[in-house]
């Protein structure tokens, strides 16, 4: 008769060191992945506002409501604001044509009444599409006051649009520079409603987390 054996407890010791190193491994891949999406979009949010800012002090006028003799200076740049000091509608699709074309940003964008993302308007990391734009269009723990801001687009899960309020603002959707938004009329798409994303300003990141929020850096 054959001897029958089985596992020893040393052998089922290193499977089971094995499975948590493998375990380990997936799971720090997927922080690193995480937070390698968090910067990209916090690279985006800083390159965007540094160009909004320089393109202002270059040419005083804001990028979209740059008027005729302003964009005169930019070679290449079609379609010309009213001058009013306000990124107000089709002036939001423009703005993407002037700072490509003045070279604040990276590509190029052409203007078209329709946006058509990646074409007329930068996207993020997960395709949503960014805008400048005035509007109220952001969360506030009292009343939004129209004014001008970066969406920053749609499609980011609420743990990634978590940290990257925490790692650039105050980690709160309603307060600080950067909030919640759903996005705007103008936009080509819209993030999920904001009771899916936060609650009283606390960005949900739990397993019941949304994979479609957005949010606006206040300018």
């Amino acid at each position: 008769m054959r001897k029958q054996t089985g596992f020893t407890l040393i052998e089922i010791a290193i499977v089971l060191v094995i499975i948590g190193l493998l375990l380990g491994g997936v799971l720090k891949g997927q922080e690193l992945i995480q937070g390698a999406r968090v910067r990209n979009l916090a690279s985006t949010d800083d390159g965007i506002k540094s160009a909004f800012f320089t393109f202002q002090d270059r040419f005083r006028a804001l990028p979209g409501d740059c008027n005729a003799a302003c964009l005169a200076n930019i070679t290449g740049a079609t379609t010309a604001g009213n001058g009013d000091g306000q990124i107000t509608g089709n002036e939001a699709i423009a703005a993407w044509d002037h700072l490509s074309h003045a070279g604040m940003i990276t590509g190029t964008y052409v203007f078209n009444a329709t946006i058509a993302p990646g074409t007329t308007n930068p996207t993020n990391a997960y395709g949503g599409t960014l805008q400048l734009i005035y509007d109220a269009v952001y969360a506030d723990a009292g009343t939004a006051a129209t004014r001008h801001n970066l969406k920053i687009g749609n499609q980011i899960p609420g743990n990634v649009i978590g940290e990257l309020d925490r790692k650039i603002d105050d980690g709160n959707a309603q307060t600080g520079t950067f909030r919640y938004s759903a996005g705007s009329a103008a936009g080509a798409n819209a993030a999920s409603a904001a009771a899916l994303c936060h609650t009283a300003g606390v960005w949900i990141v739990t397993a019941t987390i949304d994979s479609n929020c957005g949010g606006a850096t206040l300018l």
